[in-house]
């Protein structure tokens, strides 16, 4: 141990120095704490692995998380993959080439589709998303297996990333790190990251742990009210004169009888000598419902997921059942969900894609996506306006290629005119009239 804390005391500036720093005799070691951004020395970004074990835990036990997830992978893993040209600094138009293929079969027997699950599972889950390419192949590290290695930017201005190292079977397995350099993994984050590393993502469940305790705990409530015989709790008296045995003899008779939800509802005999007290409350004195709807709605909105879309108890109640309360929810659900988290991974899986320099970008393609189809009739009003546009500019006279570049722009100081006047555009000055043809000939004729 003190051979590897003398080889700790050195710089480590590169990830290759931090993978021999960290594995001694075959064995794998981490002696740094978890960084903060502001905290001078610390080189190394562990993930959190408690965090994550409680994340997995949540959404195989509750309900809720779980409804918020699956709506999240649906509507994340519809789209396509596209590249998109560049004109004067502005997107235009996609196109697809071969180099996709990665992407539409990242592995033997997957597809997009697949590949877009896992990330959103990962970005639920962990915040983080590690995808490396070995050959036309997509590889997914578990983020739970990865560190993201620091160092401090050469002004001095906070870290900067140097790499990853990848922990085969974890830290404990024994087995050497393995480093990766930074443009050789594709680092997806959800829009939101950590405040305090600003340089990883950060899971939606983190913000609302307490919320889906507080869930859990209150489906377990009525679980056991339910149990222990469907009424409030209950204080049942007897007179001084009876003795142990005979007390609890009645006591498991008075069980078998009226415990459990079978029971619920028979009619209660008690002996001579016996008072009954009730000390809890129902569920209904508990406005029970309301208290866990409230508890669900916040989950939902950590999600990203209005009410309306799962949905939730709060969602289908009076006016939120409205065919246009539900059509702004989804529009919110794909506008400011959807729409960023697609924009990131495209833009972070870019970097194990076919280098397009400049004109190019990896992007996403929505047009097959069914929860947004609706959009597609306010995508045709805005096209049939822009056309309409266009044409009025071009019977003013102002040329066209000015034109459809004002209008894609949404500047109209690109607007450049022809000189020509009317629908004709005719030459200022000209008196020339437009006659028949038929009638010119006929006058030539006659001469």
């Amino acid at each position: 141990m003190a051979n590897l804390l003398r080889r700790l005391r050195r710089d480590i500036s590169t990830v290759g120095d931090y993978a021999e720093a960290m594995s001694y005799a075959g064995h794998s070691y981490s002696l740094f704490p978890q960084v903060q951004q502001t905290m001078t020395g610390d080189q190394v970004e562990q993930p959190g692995h408690d965090i994550m074990a409680f994340s997995r835990r949540m959404y195989a036990n509750n309900g809720i998380v779980y409804a918020c997830m699956s709506m999240r992978a649906h509507v994340f893993s519809a789209i396509r993959f596209a590249f998109q040209r560049f004109e004067q600094t502005r997107p235009s138009g996609m196109f697809g080439t071969r180099a996709l293929r990665v992407f539409e079969r990242p592995w033997p027997g997957g597809s997009t589709q697949d590949l877009l699950s896992l990330i959103i599972q990962d970005l639920d889950l962990a915040g983080n998303s590690y995808w490396v390419r070995r050959g036309d192949e997509l590889v997914q590290l578990p983020a739970d297996q990865v560190d993201i290695v620091l160092r401090i930017r050469e002004d001095g201005l906070g870290y900067e990333t140097a790499g990853y190292m990848h922990w085969p079977n974890g830290r404990g397995s024994g087995r050497r790190g393995i480093p990766l350099r930074v443009g050789e993994v594709a680092h997806v984050t959800p829009p939101t990251r950590d405040p305090f590393a600003p340089y990883k993502g950060m899971s939606w469940m983190r913000t609302v742990f307490s919320e889906i305790g507080a869930d859990n705990l209150m489906e377990r409530h009525k679980s056991k009210l339910f149990e222990n015989g469907a009424t409030p709790n209950m204080v049942v008296k007897m007179s001084n004169e009876v003795d142990d045995d005979s007390f609890e003899e009645y006591v498991a008779k008075f069980r078998r009888a009226h415990d459990g939800a079978e029971n619920a509802g028979k009619t209660l005999f008690l002996a001579p000598g016996l008072d009954m007290e009730v000390v809890g409350k129902d569920l209904q004195q508990l406005d029970f419902s309301s208290i866990q709807g409230h508890a669900e709605t916040r989950i939902a909105a950590a999600a990203g997921v209005p009410p309306q879309i799962i949905p939730l108890s709060e969602g289908m109640q009076g006016s939120s059942l409205n065919a246009n309360v539900y059509s702004s929810a989804r529009r919110r659900f794909a506008d400011a969900t959807m729409h960023p988290l697609w924009q990131t991974t495209a833009s972070s899986l870019a970097v194990l894609a076919e280098d397009l320099g400049g004109s190019a970008r990896l992007w996403y393609d929505t047009r097959d996506v069914p929860f947004i189809r609706e959009d597609e009739a306010d995508v045709s009003a805005i096209q049939q306006n822009r056309a309409q546009t266009i044409r009025t500019l071009v019977d003013s006279g102002y040329t066209a290629e000015s034109v459809v570049e004002a209008v894609n722009s949404d500047d109209i100081g690109l607007l450049q005119h022809s000189g020509l006047f009317s629908v004709q555009l005719h030459p200022p000055g000209d008196t020339q009239s437009v006659t028949d043809p038929d009638a010119g000939s006929s006058e030539g004729g006659s001469s």
